[in-house]
């Protein structure tokens, strides 16, 4: 089994289980970027009492809307992000290694070639799942009408109705809705802000090697002569990482859940986007700066918890399947090269 493929799978089986973790956070955030009601926005509610409020109005089934859809998204994103990442850093350590027979470098892979490898493989996964985070976005922000717990003040018509549940919001409707939509090109709403958005995998991923390469040098400096890394140190370095990433590109993020939501066909016409710059526009017109970053703690929080999380699991599940391969111990570090 090639390198690339375990860590395919480990990817993958490690952004399942920190999207399990942290879905409900993921729910709550998105409602948070698309809220466009100044009457809730003046309300101010935390995570928390959000999080309380689904439950509440909607059922805590809302909490996990769309979660289908998501698992099958993070494990076709970060399936797809780490065999490409395998591949193109492999390419790039093989070309540093040929600069260092020429004479030039000391063949290892600099923060540049990290940084553009990062960003092929982010560029490769957004083109081949965004359909699929169009219908995760439309799924986690439909609002679910809470039915009534009395029905003693109501006439007989207002209890009949009250009585009928829509139709379940399901992964089909989405599909049919944003096909009636836009057509195909539908799912691909929010794509430009999302290929911009490599940049935080890319800067995630800088950061963490960085970090990791700093960490063994010193296990080595310190004379132990063991570079080894606690699986806790891989989940701290993962959560730096990652809050770095996030505070950069948090706007475009909200961009991009804005065009992926249900549009507004009537009404105000400062909710409805024609693209990413009539959204970015609009938003700063409308909402000014602070529209950029609503919601932003909770999604520091999410982010953080689910890519230490993901560092955590997608290690330990290397280091299992080398041993599985080998039968022998092997630093499972290595799946991601210094």
């Amino acid at each position: 089994m090639s390198d690339a493929l375990i860590n395919g799978l480990a990817g993958a089986g490690g952004g399942i289980i920190a999207q399990l973790i942290t879905y409900p956070l993921q729910t709550v955030n998105t409602r948070q970027q698309t809220e466009r009601d100044p009457k809730e926005e003046r309300r101010k509610l935390s995570t928390l009492e959000q999080m309380s409020q689904v439950v509440k109005q909607e059922g805590w089934d809302r909490l996990y809307g769309g979660l289908g859809p998501s698992l099958v998204g993070t494990a076709a994103s970060q399936g797809v992000y780490y065999y490409f990442y395998q591949i193109f850093r492999n390419k790039a350590e093989a070309t540093a290694l040929e600069r260092r027979k020429k004479g030039i470098g000391d063949g290892s892979v600099g923060m540049l070639s990290s940084l553009v490898v990062a960003a092929l493989s982010g560029c490769v996964n957004v083109l081949l799942t965004n359909p699929i985070w169009v219908v995760v976005t439309r799924m986690q922000t439909h609002t679910k009408k809470s039915q009534p717990n009395r029905t003693g003040s109501l006439s007989s018509e207002e209890v009949l109705l009250a009585a009928v549940e829509p139709p379940p919001y399901g992964t089909s409707h989405v599909i049919q809705e944003v096909y009636d939509e836009a057509g195909v090109l539908g799912f691909w709403k929010g794509v430009f802000p999302t290929l911009i958005m490599v940049s935080n995998p890319s800067i995630q991923f800088m950061l963490y090697e960085t970090l990791l390469k700093k960490l063994k040098k010193r296990r080595l400096s310190s004379g132990k002569g063991n570079n080894n890394v606690t699986a806790l140190e891989i989940f701290l370095l993962g959560a730096l990482a990652k809050l770095g990433a996030t505070v950069v590109t948090y706007p475009l993020l909200v961009v991009k859940s804005r065009l992926q939501a249900k549009q507004v066909t009537g009404g105000d016409k400062k909710h409805q986007y024609r693209g990413t710059l009539d959204a970015i526009l609009k938003m700063i017109r409308y909402e000014g700066f602070y529209g950029f970053y609503k919601g932003m703690g909770t999604k520091i929080v999410q982010s953080v918890l689910a890519a230490a999380v993901l560092f955590m699991v997608k290690e330990e599940l290397v280091r299992g399947s080398r041993w599985l391969l080998t039968r022998a111990p092997i630093d499972s570090v290595k799946s991601i090269p210094a």
